[in-house]
């Protein structure tokens, strides 16, 4: 019971902070535009990473599918945390190094989720 528990508070963690960034990068806000420019995908990485996180939300959030949305927003966090520490800094317009901390929160979500579901990974594997 416990560890169903643990499992959906690390699902929706994971779900509820790539689904709020969707807003921004759809949107095209300023924050967005200017973290796509310095990495120069303005506007295909943004539409792109934004469609990719809404997949990878969806996935995580549905049982079945958890691990494949786990790894997804991995890699995707995996990149966004290596642009914070290679192009743009853990701080970006004066957020305070929220966004950096909002993709190290979501990969260790996703890695914990990786974790609960290894029979899944070994299988794929074989």
């Amino acid at each position: 019971m416990k560890k169903e528990i643990l499992i959906w508070i690390l699902r929706i963690t994971a779900s509820v902070i790539l689904l709020q960034t969707l807003f921004f990068k759809f949107s095209g806000s300023e924050e967005s535009v200017y973290i796509f420019s310095a990495l120069g995908a303005e506007p295909y990485g943004r539409i792109g990473s934004a469609i990719a996180e809404l997949i990878a939300a969806i996935l995580i959030l549905i049982p079945r599918t958890t691990w494949i949305g786990a790894i997804a927003a991995a890699g995707i966090m995996i990149g966004a945390i290596l642009s914070h520490l290679f192009v743009l800094g853990i701080v970006v317009k004066n957020d305070g190094g929220l966004l950096f901390a909002l993709a190290v929160i979501t990969l260790s979500c996703c890695l914990g989720l990786l974790y609960f579901n290894k029979n899944k990974l070994f299988n794929l594997l074989k």
